[in-house]
């Protein structure tokens, strides 16, 4: 903490002052919360022990459960220990470090699924050369790429952020660390930061969102060349999960930015948020498992092992 900045702990506001709603408000967040970190669990220790899911596809698949583990764990966890106890205060180190933390594992799920999409065009459109393109070398190298972007996009407006003073409000009007409400009670001169903060969300969101739909157009280009009505059907299938999850994620963001008046946009980013950060972490192993014959097969597999251990 810089010695200008005079605020040392900011109140998060939260979603409502209601007692009931509050109660209501917690069970929901702690079982999302719990059947998220459970499922995205059980996808990771899968793909780590299951031979039939040690390729590129599920490679991705245990970077993405692991990112949407961190992504909830950065926020719910504080919110419901707020909702708890009642203490509503968080230290300017602390909120800093949930900003960064959101942030990071945030925008990297965005890379990721456009190499994952990137990942589905190989498997659809070049099926023959999928091992050879899509080697655990190159793999690894785009996973490492993604967080590197991340980096590269949080970065600035947050090292200009850590240089913000704050005199006189410390209350953010957010159930946890935003940048939007954090600016809002700032003292000092933020147009610069913000326009950083749109400019690097905007990139972020067209860059990733143009490669998934080129990568979909071709492999539907690819898909609909097929003779058979039943490797039509296999292809989608293996597409299917992925086209969920985009569409969820991508989705979740859009509805946040078509704000119908100013007055409404503190409560519905808060509403939203609070979906993207409970909901879909929770959402996306079950798409992933249910839809995947693979996987499903992996799990019971899983199981037999246990019962027979425990036997």
């Amino acid at each position: 903490m810089r010695n200008h900045t005079s605020i040392t702990t900011f109140i998060l506001l939260g979603l409502t002052e209601d007692p009931q709603l509050q109660v209501l408000i917690f069970i929901f967040l702690l079982v999302t919360y719990l059947l998220s970190v459970t499922g995205n669990l059980t996808i990771l220790t899968l793909t780590a022990v299951d031979p039939c899911l040690k390729t590129p596809m599920y490679f991705f698949l245990q970077n993405f459960s692991f990112l949407e583990i961190s992504f909830t764990s950065a926020c719910v966890p504080r919110f419901l220990y707020s909702i708890s106890t009642g203490d509503r205060t968080i230290t300017y180190n602390a909120c800093a470090a949930q900003l960064f933390f959101t942030d990071l594992f945030g925008v990297t799920e965005f890379f990721l699924l456009a190499v994952m999409s990137y990942d589905r065009y190989v498997a659809i459109c070049k099926p023959l050369h999928y091992m050879s393109i899509m080697k655990s070398k190159v793999c690894r190298a785009m996973v490492i790429s993604c967080w590197l972007a991340a980096l590269m996009v949080i970065l600035p407006p947050l090292s200009l952020g850590f240089r913000l003073e704050f005199c006189d409000s410390n209350i953010i009007d957010h159930f946890g660390c935003d940048a939007s409400p954090i600016l809002k009670i700032s003292c000092s001169d933020t147009w610069l930061i913000e326009q950083m903060v749109i400019v690097s969300a905007v990139l972020t969101f067209i860059i990733t969102l143009l490669c998934v739909v080129f990568s979909y157009i071709y492999i539907i280009g690819t898909i609909l060349k097929f003779p058979s009505v039943q490797q039509k059907k296999k292809a989608f299938s293996t597409c299917s999960s992925h086209m969920i999850v985009v569409s969820i994620t991508y989705g979740s963001c859009i509805f946040i930015y078509i704000k119908p008046s100013a007055k409404e946009a503190v409560t519905i980013n808060k509403g939203v948020s609070v979906l993207i950060s409970s909901i879909s972490p929770m959402l996306n192993p079950f798409i992933y498992t249910l839809r995947n014959k693979q996987v499903k097969q992996a799990s019971l597999d899983f199981l037999k092992k246990i019962a027979f251990l425990l036997k």
